[in-house]
């Protein structure tokens, strides 16, 4: 178990600069989740972690040693792939076996271990079978007690749960999760999945365009995110953008929609500029009852869209000129066509400016 510290790394391909300068650090037994869109420079961290792409500039310290010119092999690290990286024509016990043998372990040594991760896994009456007699989160799973027996000091996950199934992804979230509480092990993850990084992470780190956009614990950067763009990429569905001007009323200020309705501002808004952003999540705009709170926004709008999942519904409404969701309880919702009143409470809005994105506080 051991910590990660990664200062001013860069990685370039070509004209094409990837990593721009990253700084991050990872406490010994921490699971982090490095998340963001396709393109973002998540997976050549990793890469770059593991030794499978070079450092430019920067440096990597693994349990305080610099590993920048260390061969993959020699960082003690373990891997585990996409695509499984499975030996086709070895069963089971041979594909876990497989590092242990290579260097030359002896042999009740490799029996134990093996024997040890398959049984923590769920996997022993799998050992004797091929690859292509498993299904897609067996296979995932001998890929990671490939992982496990190599007692190393650094799990690294490179989107191992996105080829398989919606049902079998959330089995093997539960089943990650629950090795990283059996074994304590520091293990830095990729997704470009929200809901796997809101789930397994004790710290996310959200990236955009080879830079880190703000990182933390899963619950704070999704309440207080530090822009418009990590507001609108964790959270499902996403939060709702409404814009408007800032007027004056006074002592007060109020934001004025395109529609010509106002909503009004809580009292740090003067220092604001003339328009904002305002954000808000579809838990939070929901059908209004009596008014409990003096922050209360109420809005009847037009139903659009009905969307039922089972338990909650969610329906599409304009407000401001901008296609807003509502989550609500199923029995609640009307039809399309339909008038409904719905409210929010101002303490659950985040407001952006509109220009650099950047939440206001």
């Amino acid at each position: 178990m051991s910590d990660v510290k990664i200062s001013g790394l860069h990685k370039t391909f070509g004209q094409v600069h990837v990593l721009k300068g990253i700084d991050l650090e990872i406490p010994a037994g921490e699971f982090t989740v490095l998340v963001g869109p396709s393109g973002c420079g998540k997976s050549t961290l990793l890469r770059t972690i593991a030794g499978l792409e070079e450092v430019e500039q920067g440096n990597i310290l693994i349990a305080g040693v610099n590993v920048n010119t260390l061969r993959p092999r020699d960082r003690n690290i373990a891997m585990v792939f996409q695509n499984y990286a499975l030996y086709p024509y070895l069963n089971v016990f041979e594909n876990i076996a497989f590092g242990l043998r290579a260097r030359k372990m002896p042999d009740s040594e490799v029996r134990s271990r093996v024997h040890f991760a398959a049984e923590m896994l769920g996997i022993t009456g799998l050992l004797d079978r091929l690859p292509r007699e498993l299904s897609g989160g067996q296979r995932q799973r001998v890929a990671i007690g490939r992982a496990i027996v190599r007692k190393a000091q650094l799990f690294l996950f490179d989107e191992p749960l996105s080829n398989l199934d919606a049902q079998l992804r959330d089995e093997m979230r539960g089943e990650i999760k629950r090795l990283h509480q059996d074994l304590g092990i520091t293990m830095i993850y990729v997704t470009h999945d929200q809901i796997e990084a809101m789930t397994l992470a004790d710290k996310i780190v959200l990236m955009r365009g080879g830079v880190i956009e703000q990182m933390g614990a899963p619950l704070t950067i999704y309440e207080r995110p530090a822009n418009r763009f990590v507001a609108g990429f964790l959270g499902s569905p996403k939060m709702n953008f409404i814009l408007g001007d800032v007027i004056n009323r006074g002592s007060s200020h109020a934001m004025l929609l395109t529609d010509g309705e106002t909503i009004p501002l809580p009292q740090r808004s003067g220092g604001w500029g003339q328009s904002i952003v305002l954000g808000i999540r579809p838990q939070h705009l929901e059908r209004s009852e009596p008014i409990t709170s003096v922050n209360e926004v109420r809005l009847k709008r037009t139903i659009e869209i009905v969307q039922p999942t089972g338990s909650r519904t969610y329906i599409t409404i304009n407000i401001g000129g901008a296609q807003c969701i509502a989550e609500t309880e199923s029995m609640e919702i009307g039809r399309p066509g339909e008038l409904i009143e719905l409210s929010f409470d101002l303490s659950h809005a985040v407001f952006f400016d509109p220009i650099s994105g950047a939440a206001l506080v």
